[in-house]
């Protein structure tokens, strides 16, 4: 196994832009698989010439340096495509969850101004729906085949003249807007660099050690940082392959891994805790699987001992500051830590700087507790048409993180809790305050307040506790109802609690450290909710 620094100077060196890293990548054998999505394989010759076409037509249709591009979208390989070819041009794209409703779409798609818009079938109307009202109308591609008189991106691409395409696109030209939750209650959207998407993608290589021989499973979302920064970033700088999954399947998991050849995946805490939970008549044990980033200490023993997965990698980061820390590949692994701040391939580069501090800013003590704030060479440039929560986000150059944790004499970091009021569920980070908005706009409802409570997937499940109306009456189910008709399903709460009054500070919010903290009101909910795990339950 090379090391990571070897990995990198196989290839040309390059200017730290998409393009400029995807050809010194390919000249080292241009027909090597690049992509293999649902049977079909890229090598990494056919997917240049594709994206140049595809910056041609983007071009022809009148996309400029700085536009935005949505896709929203199951993974697929038009997801890559986009992004380079929206790179060559000095646009952006903006990836979209396509399990949004209109009112989640409607939002990121009118914040983020977007020029055009790349939907599958069964998000086309939510899209089309969402993008009403913008001072300019998009137009919109369908990925597979067109229908409603919107045509296919394929079509497009193969019909796009032959156009001049612009010089000067450099590196810190932003390259993608991820909307992450936000603490608000509206969604914010991190800038990201090329020159962030590429180091980052240098950085998963010193990480799990990735070869060029390896082939990457991408089963999470390419909505999120994971997928796209560290797998698709480092299938990229380690100039391997990658297999993109349209979304995971337990079932079929290991098969896929079989078929596809995968060597390498990246998983959050509840595909781990899923995996070791299904029936093992579904594993293969003849997968090549060598490499797991993302798994928990929960499921470590059986990842390593029954699936025989050798290496078994976690770290910590968030949208806006991806590959902080992380458990090195070949040890001393911690149980339970986010590992040491981490490291470029190359020991010459500077990297992270990782503090626990209290909230005058002062550093606390080895293992005190302490809220976590990072400097990086791999910082967003700021939240889109924000700059009052990009200032908010930053003190004195570094990036508050909002996560308290304990650093150990040896440097390792270990998560305590939150503090910022965001739920981690599934793997998508949920705004407290955005289910507090609403949840309080249902007519019966005087006051609610979302908070995390335990999941038996790992992560965290949505309680809601709520005070209704004086003479209003409402069921479990009749609010979760309204959760489903104006949020994603990730966002329904699994729990309702209705009491007679929420605690509050002394400036009349809510105090949600005090629900939080009543162990009480936590186990009643999740006792009244047993034995049927997915139950709307009142209290």
């Amino acid at each position: 196994m090379k090391t990571p620094f070897e990995v990198i100077s196989l290839y040309p060196s390059h200017d730290y832009t998409l393009n400029g890293a995807f050809a010194s990548r390919m000249g080292r054998d241009p027909l090597r698989p690049f992509i293999l999505f649902e049977g079909k394989t890229w090598s990494w010759r056919a997917f240049g010439e594709a994206v140049h076409r595809t910056a041609c037509m983007l071009a022809a249709r009148g996309i400029r340096e700085g536009d935005r591009v949505a896709v929203m979208a199951r993974n697929s390989d038009s997801h890559v495509l986009l992004l380079f070819a929206l790179a060559r041009l000095g646009a952006i794209l903006v990836p979209v969850n396509p399990d949004f409703g209109v009112e989640e779409a409607r939002y990121v798609l009118h914040h983020a101004e977007v020029s055009a818009m790349a939907a599958s079938s069964d998000a086309l109307e939510v899209a089309r729906a969402a993008c009403r009202g913008l001072a300019t109308d998009p137009w919109f591609a369908l990925l597979g085949m067109g229908c409603d008189g919107v045509p296919a991106l394929d079509d497009l691409i193969a019909r796009a003249p032959a156009v001049p395409l612009p010089g000067g696109i450099g590196p810190d030209h932003t390259c993608l807007i991820v909307y992450t939750s936000g603490t608000t209650g509206f969604p914010k959207g991190a800038m990201h660099s090329q020159r962030n998407f590429v180091t980052c993608g240098e950085a998963f290589v010193q990480r799990v050690y990735l070869q060029p021989d390896e082939r990457v499973m991408i089963v999470l979302p390419l909505f999120h940082v994971n997928a796209l920064f560290y797998s698709v970033a480092g299938t990229l700088t380690a100039g391997c392959s990658m297999v993109i999954v349209p979304k995971f399947s337990a079932s079929g998991f290991w098969q896929l891994a079989v078929d596809t050849g995968a060597t390498e995946v990246n998983i959050i805490e509840a595909i781990g805790t899923i995996l070791k939970n299904r029936p093992r008549g579904e594993f293969r044990s003849d997968h090549g699987i060598r490499k797991v980033y993302g798994v928990r200490e929960g499921v470590a023993e059986t990842f390593r001992g029954e699936f025989g997965i050798p290496y078994l990698i976690g770290g910590f980061g968030m949208t806006e500051i991806p590959g902080v820390t992380c458990n090195p590949l070949e040890g001393p692994i911690k149980p339970g830590s986010m590992g040491p701040v981490g490291r470029h391939p190359d020991p010459s580069r500077p990297w992270a700087q990782c503090r626990a501090v209290d909230d005058d800013g002062g550093d606390v003590g080895t293992n005190e507790v302490g809220e976590l704030i990072v400097k990086s060479p791999i910082v967003m440039r700021g939240y889109y048409r924000d700059p009052e929560q990009t200032e908010a986000a930053f003190r004195d150059g570094w990036f508050l993180t909002g996560d308290l944790v304990r650093r150990d004499e040896d440097g390792y970091f270990f998560f305590i809790a939150r503090k910022k009021d965001i739920i981690r569920r599934r793997g998508e980070n949920i705004s407290g305050a955005e289910l507090d908005r609403v949840i309080g706009a249902h007519p019966a409802v005087h006051e609610s307040a979302a908070i995390p409570v335990p999941s038996e997937l790992g992560e965290d499940e949505i309680l809601i506790a709520v005070v209704l109306k004086p003479g209003y009456h409402l069921t479990a189910d009749e609010l979760a109802q309204w959760c489903r008709e104006r949020l994603a399903p990730s966002k329904v709460p699994r729990y309702v609690l209705f009491m007679d009054e929420l605690p509050h500070t002394p400036t009349h919010k809510v105090a949600k450290a005090v629900l939080r903290a009543d162990r009480t009101l936590v186990q009643r909910a999740i006792d009244l909710a047993a034995p049927t795990r997915d139950r709307q339950i009142a209290g």
